[in-house]
């Protein structure tokens, strides 16, 4: 018994020291033990509610949208080779196979027949693509289309009798309004996380632009403070209905997962392009055909103006939709068919939503007066037309020629195409140099140039692995999107 007292006085003086130790060596740390004769209530909850003090029931928005937001798994095998590569494999030799990769994100059902859409980036460069409904069904999905200029891709598969979401209108959101994000972060599928809108017309500067490709990136983002992290991209934004007002796209983060803002392409935006991928397999996109600067207060002093919203026309095209019009440099325009115009990303989500040919109201203000000019809006080569989709040979913009037999057996291979000339199509852009062999199409053997041809056409709306060998004997593999 003195024994085990003793025991006990030495563990009670120990901790005592311990204690007494912490507090000397951490003195800026706190630990408070509170006692009291009465419970701790619960802090009060802001339970969220509209403008007319009505709770917001998020269970009717999410139940209305979960099962409208798929999982996307992708697979990669595909391997693009820089200048750099190929130069350091010119003198250390081949890298190896390509090794798989795997990617994931969120899609939107937007058809009860199969149409999904997501971000280009969640399918960009993809070999296999599958698609899982939140029953947990899985399928492997087709690209139909991809537009780089508002990171959208529309998915299809084979399917009937799907939830599509209800589109709602981007328009019609308010800054401060609730919404939800509905997507799967991490892999944990059907995920949601609340929040409000942050700002509108949003232009964060993420999409690259390529006026070679045609690409000229519409940046107009919905910014959310709803959690939104790697795997939400694709995902739908939802308001308080359910109705889909956006698809998730972006955050800012130094550390690549949620810190504080998110950013969604406003489904407005996401109609049009869809539909229009849908229908003629690109984007019909329209041009105004100036060059612009949003207003600033050192801007309406110059122009003696009180005005200091809208945006500025610094010049117009010779021919172009504005210069026909009647628009001039100096003008600022503050309206497009009723829709006010503060900044420029809000100026180019208007005209975005229009093909060429479309006429659109414009709104100006020069010297201090309004005037009305009735816009006919022009495609990127000028004219009203709407753009066929590039054909195949047009898109390679390449020439080969077939390899001599002492070629063949020197690198001991049994067929290919030489590639004479790149030119600056697509085979140029994903990094083939001049006098490599494609030997390999999806696995398949290439003996003509009409073989390759035959297979490109096969995957015209996915993408396909190209295999072959540099005459130094260097393997190499190129993923090539359709």
């Amino acid at each position: 018994m003195k024994t085990t007292l003793k025991t006990i006085g030495i563990a009670f003086l120990g901790g005592s020291l311990a204690l007494a130790g912490y507090s000397y060596i951490a003195p800026n740390k706190e630990i408070i033990i509170q006692k009291t004769e009465t419970p701790i209530l619960a802090q009060p909850v802001n339970i969220p509610s509209d403008s007319d003090g009505n709770v917001l029931d998020f269970k009717y928005a999410a139940n209305k949208s979960l099962n409208s937001v798929v999982h996307i798994n992708t697979e990669s095998k595909k391997r693009q080779l820089s200048q750099e590569e190929l130069l350091f494999q010119q003198f250390y030799g081949n890298t190896g196979r390509p090794r798989t990769q795997k990617g994931s994100g969120s899609g939107v059902v937007i058809s009860d027949d199969g149409f999904i859409v997501t971000n280009n980036h969640v399918v960009e460069n993809a070999e296999t693509i599958q698609v899982v409904l939140n029953d947990n069904r899985e399928y492997t999905a087709k690209v139909i289309g991809t537009d780089p200029a508002t990171d959208m891709a529309v998915l299809k598969i084979e399917e009937i009798d799907l939830s599509p979401i209800v589109i709602g209108n981007s328009d019609e959101i308010q800054v401060g309004e609730w919404v939800l994000a509905v997507g799967n972060p991490f892999n944990l599928t059907s995920t949601v996380t609340a929040g409000i809108v942050s700002a509108k017309g949003r232009s964060i500067n993420i999409m690259k632009g390529n006026s070679g490709k045609n690409i000229f990136p519409i940046e107009s983002f919905i910014q959310t403070d709803a959690a939104v992290n790697p795997g939400n991209s694709g995902g739908a934004l939802v308001n308080s209905k359910g109705e889909l007002v956006g698809i998730n796209t972006a955050i800012t983060s130094k550390t690549g997962s949620y810190s504080g803002y998110s950013f969604a392409v406003p489904v407005n935006i996401m109609k049009k392009v869809t539909t229009d991928m849908i229908k003629y397999g690109i984007v019909q996109r329209a041009f105004i055909g100036v060059s612009i600067q949003e207003m600033t207060q050192d801007l309406a002093d110059k122009l003696d103006s009180d005005n200091t919203e809208g945006v500025f026309v610094n010049g117009v095209s010779d021919g172009g939709a504005a210069k026909i019009a009647g628009i001039t440099e100096g003008d600022v325009i503050i309206k497009v068919n009723d829709v006010n115009i503060k900044k420029v990303p809000q100026l180019q989500e208007q005209i975005g939503r229009y093909n060429p040919g479309n006429k659109v109201n414009v709104v100006i203000l020069r010297n201090g007066k309004e005037k009305n000019l009735s816009v006919t809006l022009r495609n990127y080569e000028g004219n009203t037309d709407l753009i066929e989709k590039p054909k195949l040979e047009t898109m390679l913009s390449a020439s080969f020629e077939k390899p001599t037999e002492s070629e063949l057996k020197t690198l001991g291979i049994k067929s290919g195409i030489k590639v004479k000339d790149t030119g600056k199509g697509k085979l140029n852009d994903i990094g083939i140099a001049n006098g490599f062999i494609i030997t390999k199409v999806d696995k398949m053997p290439i003996k003509s140039v009409d073989d390759f041809k035959s297979q490109l056409k096969k995957a015209e709306k996915e993408g396909v692995l190209i295999e072959g060998v540099y005459p130094n004997g260097m393997k190499a593999y190129y993923g090539l999107g359709m």
